[in-house]
């Protein structure tokens, strides 16, 4: 465990173009995972780094990544995986962004795109790929990323990557780089077995833990309100827009076929809203993110694809329609996460019925929270 903190960015001996991207980004002072983890990743540590959603996750890596590069060299000296595509794009802009005063070259390489022009980027010199896993292991085992120059393997969003979903892609990704190479796992939350499963690949990795009951985001207000049938949780949805005046809102449904009927509702009473889901087309959700990015709609109805990382900054308000599962409860934090980004202030409301009260109090016990009921002035937390 680590307890160095570097409380300025100026404190941390990085490139000076590097320093320039970071502060034109609109960084001013570290957050507490960038204090802690920039400068034992640019040393060259396995590391574990375990942070809040919206506390500068991305930004951490992206910095550590960026003043380890040799921009001399135009091979693959980083990878960074991501779970899912919307993701890894994001990435990859967060390090372009800050990398822009650098002389570097990043290579997006996801599902859904061609692997020729992946395979064309590389060619012609590529410092860093940022990619999702089944591509990156389709590069790598192909031998179009050449692994002689690589120092680093940053993996994204770890607990979800090193789940049963990604173990065998993940290890198999792993195998296909040297021994020597470092590997850093970052995520809001680290399950005891994800952790056990990191000592199988990891060189005696740092660890920069937060407590899972300290991980209740500060800034972002929690309450429910309670709804006597599922059925009648669409009117507390319009009521909650018709009474007062709401901006940018994700709203997360369990289940595809929910998510379509929810969104059909709410576009028959002329609301502004669109729905994003793992069963549609990549080049359709790309469209719809942009236009929830630019605001030309208001709401976004998603199931828990766009539950980790996803950063909208407008977004102030994240509605659970229906609570996450018990046996995913983890995924409650990375949805009101979306809320509240980097010290914003968010609010996230939950819609119980009585058949929901168990997995409240679960989620409760699990975080050390209190989910308050919806107060009559809610437009004063807004």
């Amino acid at each position: 465990m680590t307890d160095i903190k570097y409380t300025n960015f100026d404190d941390m001996n990085l490139k000076e173009n590097l320093l320039r991207g970071i502060y034109n980004y609109g960084f001013e002072k570290p957050s507490i995972i960038q204090q802690k983890a920039i400068i034992p990743m640019v040393s060259g540590n396995d590391i574990i780094a375990q942070a809040q959603s919206g506390t500068g996750k991305t930004g951490t890596f992206s910095i550590g990544l960026l003043q380890s590069i040799d921009e001399k060299n135009n091979n693959c000296q980083v990878i960074v995986i991501s779970p899912i595509r919307e993701l890894a794009k994001q990435t990859y802009n967060v390090i372009n962004a800050l990398g822009q005063y650098l002389d570097i070259k990043v290579s997006l390489c996801i599902g859904g795109t061609n692997v020729q022009q992946n395979i064309n980027s590389i060619r012609t010199g590529s410092h860093i790929v940022v990619g999702t896993p089944g591509r990156i292991f389709h590069l790598l085992n192909e031998n179009f990323i050449k692994t002689r120059y690589l120092i680093s393997c940053i993996i994204d969003e770890a607990d979800e990557m090193l789940s049963y979903g990604f173990q065998d892609q993940i290890r198999d990704i792993i195998q296909k780089i040297p021994p020597d190479t470092q590997i850093c796992l970052f995520s809001a939350t680290m399950p005891n077995e994800i952790l056990d499963i990191s000592t199988k690949f990891m060189t005696n990795p740092l660890n920069i833990l937060v407590k899972t009951e300290e991980l209740t985001l500060e800034g972002i207000r929690q309450f429910y309100i309670a709804i006597d049938h599922d059925r009648y949780k669409i009117d507390v949805i319009k009521d909650l827009y018709n009474t007062i005046t709401l901006g940018q809102t994700i709203i997360y449904v369990n289940t595809i076929r929910r998510v379509e009927r929810l969104n059909s509702q709410l576009a028959n009473d002329n609301f502004s809203t669109d729905f994003i889901h793992g069963g549609m087309e990549q080049a359709e959700r790309n469209v719809i993110m942009k236009q929830f990015r630019s605001g030309d709609i208001r709401i976004l109805i998603t199931t828990d694809l766009l539950a980790r990382g996803i950063d909208v900054q407008q977004v102030s308000l994240v509605i659970n329609y229906d609570l996450p599962s018990i046996r995913k409860k983890e995924n409650y934090i990375h949805r009101i996460g979306r809320s509240g980004r980097f010290g914003r202030k968010g609010v996230a409301i939950n819609l119980i019925t009585y058949n929901d009260l168990r997995i409240k109090n679960e989620l409760e016990k699990f975080y050390g929270t209190v989910i308050e009921e919806m107060p009559m002035n809610i437009k004063d937390f807004l």
